[in-house]
């Protein structure tokens, strides 16, 4: 099973501000689901999944 994590879960382990995370997440950078009607929650291998990519563009 793939650990969800909270906004403020991803904004700390991106080190970005919910501004940020959020505009990553509209812009489809960053895949999210809902828990529920209100809950956002962001699956860890996404996260991974992000970070590869900009590590990869980076190189």
């Amino acid at each position: 099973m793939t650990e969800l994590l909270t906004v403020p879960e991803a904004m700390a382990a991106l080190k970005v501000s919910r501004w940020t995370l959020y505009n990553l997440i509209r812009s489809g950078e960053l895949t999210s689901v809902l828990v529920g009607a209100r809950c956002r929650r962001i699956p860890a291998t996404a996260l991974d999944a992000y970070i590869t990519r900009l590590c990869e563009e980076a190189a």
